[in-house]
């Protein structure tokens, strides 16, 4: 088929790259003429393991394109994927703009038997707001379909050339079945292909990262609590992992989630509650304990040094907001961050692809380190707040030599807390009780 993706961001892109690789012919469109050039060039945007390849090699088999030119896109296009940004605006429903925009540019160029399809999250409604758009202009009726995606920053390309199933949102059989055509060599392996309405569609995509989001504020503040009452969380979660009503996906506590998308989500379906008569109770609460949780780091070093920070040097591990992105949108590192500078810290920190990002934020207030080690030279503790690979096993007896007092507060439970008492570390992790194996360095 010939596709058409508006909006080269992270869903774009990788969907525009994905579908390329199947057989289609693909041009992604995007007004930002600098990024389509360096697109053209090789240069990936954004970090995501496996893209910049993928990108490559069907630029080189003449699949994939890029351009400005959008009526030279929709034109010949059976299919027209729309992934422009709908981001958080100040009342916490998403910001559709860009989308009507980009839905009066097309609608003088597209074929008549063209499908047109949102892939950007976007508010239940739009769809058929898209619809009756797509019908004033050019006074037909248009086929307007819901395709969410489910994608994981940092798995996106495995998610999608491998998807544990595929949601669309038609009102008509047959623009499903073109979207189903679209999709089968993906769903070699019987993964279901679910239709429904665009409505439904809409809505799957909130919940679904909304459930996702209660899962980590559940388990976080259960975390919590353990450290009060004595208990270790991660004996409290293979305790209640086993249970097949359960399981264990998305029960791992830590520092809070961040991101694109479960914050502004939940936020959105949050206000499109309201908007509608609902008190969301819960969604509310979501969004208080993840945005209490991102603080619980700063809370443990300010226990420990007494308040008195100014002229501390701590370490940091891990920028992004989770491990497999340069994505620091939300991320709790940055409130730990903000949080160590107002108090007069000296802030050391390293990610594996996050540091360009951050240092666009904070230019020289903090310095920038190369390798794990240089971070915790001299410094007086070591904060780790993303669960890179590169941080599960780092030599812990240079670790002691070259830092200032062994202290660590673990963000997302890397370590064994006995076994950092007996490598001599003052150890604090998340919902499990603190350990203090130090004797000659206090």
């Amino acid at each position: 088929m010939k596709i058409a993706v508006i909006g080269t961001g992270y869903v774009g892109l990788v969907t525009g790259t994905c579908f390329a690789d199947s057989g289609n012919d693909v041009i992604c469109v995007d007004i930002d003429q600098k990024k389509i050039d360096n697109l053209k060039a090789g240069i990936i945007p954004i970090y995501e393991p496996g893209l910049s390849e993928l990108v490559e090699h069907n630029v080189e088999s003449h699949r994939l394109h890029f351009t400005t030119d959008l009526p030279a896109a929709v034109r010949p296009a059976d299919v027209i994927y729309l992934a422009v940004g709908t981001p958080q605006g100040a009342d916490g429903a998403a910001d559709l703009s860009a989308m009507w925009s980009v839905v009066e540019a097309i609608a003088p160029h597209l074929r008549e038997d063209a499908v047109v399809v949102t892939k950007s999250t976007v508010p239940v409604g739009t769809n058929a707001r898209i619809y009756g758009m797509l019908r004033e202009f050019t006074g037909r009726d248009c086929d307007v379909a819901s395709n969410p995606e489910f994608l994981k920053e940092g798995a996106a390309i495995e998610d999608f050339m491998k998807p544990d199933r595929v949601v669309v949102g038609v009102r008509r059989p047959e623009v499903a079945e073109v979207l189903q055509q679209l999709y089968q060599p993906f769903l070699r392996t019987e993964n279901p292909f679910i239709v429904m309405s665009p409505e439904s569609a809409e809505m799957t995509k909130y919940v679904a990262n909304a459930l996702l989001s209660t899962k980590i504020s559940f388990i976080n503040e259960m975390a919590n609590l353990c450290e009060r009452m004595g208990g270790d969380i991660n004996d409290v979660r293979r305790g209640i992992g086993h249970d097949s009503r359960i399981g264990f996906a998305f029960l791992f506590p830590g520092v809070g989630y961040g991101g694109s998308c479960f914050p502004k989500d939940v936020r959105a379906l949050e206000a499109m509650a309201l908007h509608h008569g609902i008190e969301p109770s819960i969604l509310k609460a979501v969004d208080a304990v993840n945005e209490r949780q991102k603080s619980v780091v700063a809370q443990k070093i300010e226990t420990h040094f007494g308040g008195d920070l100014a002229g501390k040097t701590v370490g940091i591990w891990g920028l992004a907001f989770k491990p497999r992105t340069d994505d620091i949108r939300e991320a709790p590192a940055l409130v730990l961050i903000d949080w160590l500078l107002e108090r007069g810290a000296v802030v050391r920190v390293h990610d594996p692809e996050a540091k360009d990002n951050v240092r666009a934020k904070y230019g020289d207030k903090i310095a920038y380190c190369d390798r794990r080690m240089e971070t915790v030279a001299g410094a007086d503790a070591l904060a780790i707040m993303t669960e890179w690979k590169d941080y599960h096993s780092p030599d812990f007896a240079e670790m002691y030599q070259v830092m200032a007092d062994p202290v660590v507060f673990d963000g997302r439970n890397l370590f064994d807390p006995e076994r950092m008492k007996r490598r001599g570390y003052c150890y604090h992790s998340i919902g499990r009780p603190m350990v203090d194996g130090r004797t000659g360095k206090k």
